[in-house]
């Protein structure tokens, strides 16, 4: 039976940016690391040497569409039209080039209608330390605080529904959440084999207890000339 990889979007493009900070913002190289090193969960290495690949079922990547709004900061009063930001024309081509790739199911959760302005944790530690004070404050050190709705539900549905309808047998999961322990517990009692990519991130004991094993296929670092191999998307075996 085939594989199922399920690509939490706002934890893969942290992850993405840690690994390769020189392409922070390439929304063509994101999409094809995160198409590229989910394939790669098809080599089968559990007999021995020599590539043996499983069947895809379906690659799944959670997001949510951009702050599209236009706001006042509240310490310069300027307003801001986040539409327009690196962020939001970074998040809109990554999804868009997500849609072209084969077996790839985009899944979209909606941002929180109220998005409040917050200070950012380097701002609130050097407050915290004496080191400036609230007046000190410039409009580069507050935020909008987004927060996701349904993209953690999606995933938490994805997850039971694949494993209930004996669609797979294996389930990948890209993330480093804890809270999808009880749904990864679930399907391991329905005897899906659960693995876990924290895409290198240290990962919690109570994580790593409900899974069947870790994985990393990203890779650590790479430099700004390094471009990434461009896989053909039909090289591995597919589930229909």
């Amino acid at each position: 039976m085939p594989t199922a990889i399920l690509i939490d979007g706002a934890f893969f493009v942290k992850r993405f940016r840690a690994l390769q900070p020189d392409h922070a913002f390439d929304a063509d190289r994101a999409a094809d690391c995160a198409f590229r090193w989910a394939l790669a969960h098809l080599v089968d290495r559990s007999r021995g040497p020599g590539k043996r690949f499983k069947d895809l079922f379906r690659i799944y990547f959670y997001d949510c569409s951009p702050l599209m709004k236009r706001l006042q900061n509240p310490i310069s009063g300027k307003g801001i039209n986040f539409a327009t930001s690196p962020e939001a024309l970074f998040r809109t081509q990554l999804h868009e080039r997500l849609k072209t790739k084969r077996k790839m199911a985009l899944r979209l959760g909606h941002l929180a209608s109220d998005s409040p302005w917050t200070i950012k944790p380097e701002a609130i530690q050097a407050m915290l330390k004496r080191k400036m004070k609230s007046d000190d404050l410039t409009e580069s050190d507050v935020v909008p605080q987004l927060r996701q709705k349904g993209v953690d539900m999606n995933i938490g549905v994805d997850i039971v529904t694949l494993a209930l309808r004996g669609f797979v047998d294996q389930i990948v999961l890209v993330s480093g959440d804890a809270d999808f322990v009880p749904a990864a517990k679930m399907a391991r009692r329905e005897g899906i084999d659960f693995i876990l990519d924290p895409m290198w991130q240290p990962v919690s004991a109570n994580l790593q207890e409900h899974v069947d094993g870790l994985r990393s296929t990203a890779r650590r670092r790479a430099r700004a000339d390094d471009e990434p191999a461009r896989s053909p998307e039909c090289a591995l075996p597919m589930a229909a």
